[in-house]
């Protein structure tokens, strides 16, 4: 019995292993879409709500208007409306569009909301210093969960 037990910590350490989430250097673009989820785990359609409309977090309604999401300000009308996003766009390539839409759309103003390199002097706030780290918007989770948010949005 006493054998059981370094078999099944092993097993959680390669479950969480698997769990882990893919740095943002890492994400695996094709034609702009990424196929692989960040985290190896579904988002959260709720909380991709919250991160799509909070002025904090992704701000998704600073540029797009959604017609779901009337109790939130302020939509812009610089980007696309995204009602109907979730049958105009796979899983994948929405998850490529929120990462780095860059990828998909050269010359696009979008934010790269999952990048940390590759900038010229990224500014470190409002100070007009360089940024020593630089850490993407979105964590892999919130990517996910703004993505899950997305695919429900059908015509």
């Amino acid at each position: 019995m006493k054998r059981l037990a370094p078999l099944a910590i092993g097993a959680a350490l390669v479950s969480a292993a698997a769990w882990a989430d893919t740095a943002p250097g890492d994400v695996a673009f094709t034609d702009g879409a990424v196929e692989q989820s960040l985290t190896g785990k579904p988002g959260d359609a709720a909380n991709g709500r919250v991160v799509l409309g909070d002025r904090g977090q992704g701000n998704c309604v600073a540029c797009h208007q959604v017609s779901e999401m009337a109790d939130v300000p302020w939509h812009g009308e610089i980007g696309p409306p995204l009602d109907g996003v979730g049958d105009r766009w796979s899983e994948a390539e929405l998850r490529g569009i929120v990462s780095n839409a860059k990828m998909m759309f050269d010359g696009t103003m979008m934010p790269s909301f999952y990048k940390v390199d590759g900038f010229i002097r990224p500014g470190d706030a409002y100070t007009g210093n360089a940024a020593e780290v630089v850490t993407p918007i979105l964590s892999a989770e919130q990517v996910e969960d703004v993505v899950a948010y997305l695919m429900t949005l059908k015509e």
